[in-house]
Parts: C-alpha cells; sequence; structure tokens
C-alpha cells in the first residue's frame, strides 16, 4: 500500500465519493494498492482489468473504430476506459491506465510509453468543465518498474484533483464560518 493510495482513499472518505479503477498494463496493480488501505471498501467501487484489447470495447465501452484504427495504446482509449468504469460501476470517479511495459513494442509505440487518465463529476477541478484528464507518459525501466510507476502516475493525477476539491470544500466552509470573509 502505498501513501498516495491512502491519501486517496483518506480524501474520498471525506468527500462521500467513489472511485472505479480500469487497468491494462498495471493489470490489477492499482486496485491492489487501493484495496490495501484499511476501509477501502466505504470509496473503492471495484475495478475493471481490461488486459485484451476486445474487452476495453465491450466492458469499458471504448469506441470499437478507435481500438482498431489506433489500437489500445491511445490518450482517448484511456480517457474513454476512465469513463466508461466510472459508468459502468456507479462511481464518481474513474481512473483508467493503458501502455506498453515491454518487452516489446505494441501497436507502434515504445516500450515506457503510458497513458493514465481520470473521469470526474462535472466541474471537477479548478477551472474544469467536467469529463476527464489525461496524461502521456514515457517510462524508462524494466517491465515492473513502468508498470509500479504508471500505478503511482495515476494515483497522482487523482490525488492533485482530490486534494484540489478537497481544499476547495475547506475554503467554502471556512468563509461560511467566518461570515463570508
Amino acid at each position: 500500500m502505498s501513501s498516495r493510495a491512502t491519501d486517496v482513499v483518506r480524501l474520498l472518505k471525506v468527500s462521500g465519493e467513489t472511485l472505479a479503477v480500469a487497468e491494462s498494463l498495471t493489470g490489477g496493480l492499482v486496485a491492489a494498492d487501493i484495496t490495501a488501505v484499511p476501509g477501502a471498501s466505504q470509496v473503492f467501487r471495484g475495478s475493471v482489468t481490461a488486459y485484451a484489447t476486445e474487452l476495453k470495447h465491450r466492458l469499458l465501452g471504448v469506441d470499437a473504430t478507435l481500438l482498431e484504427q489506433h489500437g489500445a495504446v491511445n490518450p482517448q482509449v484511456a480517457a474513454q476506459m476512465a469513463a466508461g468504469v466510472r459508468k459502468a460501476l456507479g462511481a464518481d470517479w474513474g481512473i483508467a491506465t493503458t501502455g506498453v511495459a515491454g518487452p516489446e513494442m505494441q501497436d507502434g509505440h515504445p516500450v515506457g510509453t503510458v497513458f493514465v487518465a481520470l473521469d470526474g463529476p462535472i466541474g471537477f477541478g479548478p477551472g474544469s468543465a467536467g469529463g476527464g484528464k489525461v496524461e502521456a507518459l514515457r517510462l524508462n525501466g524494466g517491465r515492473e518498474e513502468i508498470r509500479m510507476e504508471s500505478v503511482r502516475s495515476v494515483l497522482a493525477l487523482l490525488l492533485k484533483e482530490l486534494a484540489g476539491e478537497h481544499s476547495g470544500n475547506e475554503r467554502a466552509q471556512d468563509t461560511e464560518r467566518n461570515g463570508g470573509f
């Protein structure tokens, strides 16, 4: 269990929100990290490990034409995986990982090409209109290092949003307590 996972669970508990995870290259490592945190059952809805490309379409609703034309290692695929798992499992937040851990290239992408994504409530994050966010990563190292850094990166992406959301709520509550000043 990582400190990021602990922080994610804590912030989700505070906000009363839930999380669902869609994984490809990480093969369940994100879900394992989250569920290692005591009390995670209060906020974690579940996960889909869609390792096979056709499962990304069938279980997560990723556009079949997108998968056919660009393969599974694609920023739009990551975004659709996050949105799809959020919808499928009825969660407030969805996060996703897809990429190439190695040892060989995939879909024309070199080892270490990773996309992590998040989908959340309308209006999440500073200045956000809602929907999702995707980060493209170029990771170095062996297969296990790439997979573990992908876990850290997707949790960091979510943590950044949750921490921003939580601090905004604290400011609003503080303003109310102090008569609007």
